[in-house]
């Protein structure tokens, strides 16, 4: 794991906060408390800013950053699924889902509880409205809005991610090769 400064700036990381030790956190980042930062990820704060809400879950090799002097804002609950790349979004909103390997680009907005698809591409400057869905390159907003049983099984999926915490605090350990 990295967790290192650059330029006189360093990460501040919230209490309960796990990094992998194969993800790499460094500069002007902000963390909030009880996020979980899995293997490979990157949240590269050299030349920007990046703050990141509380119980977040930043899966498997995510890449986070932003342009210079520039800020890529990520609200509490968010989850960003594995491979994703979020450039310089002017705000992922609170419980919103990044899919799989989705790209949310330099100044888009996703809103409150908005689902971006697996693969989907949110061009510079869009906005995926609260509550709405989009797939596809680029990406779309369907018709069907995210509804009370999708969000009481998010809330399920991403309070696994916060439980994780805790437990890879307790039961991750570095093996010998």
């Amino acid at each position: 794991m990295t967790v290192g400064g650059f330029e006189g700036k360093y990460p501040r990381i919230g209490e309960g906060t796990w990094i992998h030790p194969s993800a790499d956190v460094f500069g002007d980042v902000v963390l909030g408390e009880r996020c979980w930062i899995g293997p490979g990820a990157r949240l590269r704060g050299d030349y920007g800013h990046i703050v990141v809400g509380d119980r977040c879950a930043i899966e498997d090799n995510c890449v986070v950053h932003a342009r210079p002097g520039e800020t890529c804002t990520l609200g509490s609950w968010v989850t960003l699924g594995h491979g994703c790349v979020v450039h310089t979004a002017k705000l992922v909103d609170d419980y919103a889902v990044i899919g799989m390997q989705a790209v949310v680009s330099d100044w888009a907005e996703v809103g409150e509880w908005a689902v971006v698809g697996e693969g989907a591409v949110v061009s510079q400057g869009s906005v995926i409205p609260a509550g709405r869905i989009a797939v596809g390159v680029p990406a779309r907003v369907t018709e069907r809005p995210v509804d009370d049983e999708f969000r009481a099984a998010w809330r399920a999926f991403k309070q696994t991610y916060v439980d994780l915490c805790a437990r890879y605090a307790e039961g991750y350990r570095q093996a010998d090769a």
